[in-house]
């Protein structure tokens, strides 16, 4: 089981760190976040688009490593059509997927980045555009640091 969740990881990290989903700017954006690893120069801005609390689109911009790539390609995913509450819930879940290295089947595809848990360093990375969603949830622009969060 274990050798199929890494393959499961590493196919994910390559397919969306090379075509990201969503990785466009989004004019009409009702929130937007900055987030920023300086440790290893992932940059990214979250843009969401609200509708009555719920994510009616969601994306991505910026650079950085396959993993924090991947991770905002799988986040734009899980999240689109989720409301507030959900995207929160599913943001912690997320987090602590990637510390314990237990699945979530909430999490849909993101859930294959639970291998990331094996590499400490990668956290981070991999919680950059989510931790950027979660302070575009809650406020009307903000930006995030890694140093911010919990390694």
């Amino acid at each position: 089981m274990l050798a199929e969740l890494n393959e499961l990881y590493q196919q994910a990290i390559l397919r969306h760190s090379r075509h990201p989903q969503n990785f466009r700017a989004l004019p009409e954006a009702d929130r937007t976040a900055v987030g920023n690893n300086p440790l290893c120069g992932d940059h990214y801005t979250v843009f969401l688009k609200l509708a009555d609390e719920q994510i009616v689109d969601l994306s991505f911009t910026g650079a950085g490593c396959a993993v924090s790539k991947a991770a905002g390609s799988l986040m734009t995913e899980t999240l689109k059509g989720k409301t507030v509450s959900e995207a929160r819930n599913l943001a912690d879940n997320y987090n602590a997927m990637l510390r314990t290295g237990e699945v979530d089947e909430q999490l849909g595809e993101s859930q294959s980045l639970a291998g990331v848990h094996h590499f400490p360093t990668r956290i981070k990375c991999a919680l950059l555009p989510w931790e950027a969603m979660r302070a575009a949830l809650n406020s009307s622009t903000k930006e995030v640091s890694t140093q911010e969060v919990a390694g």
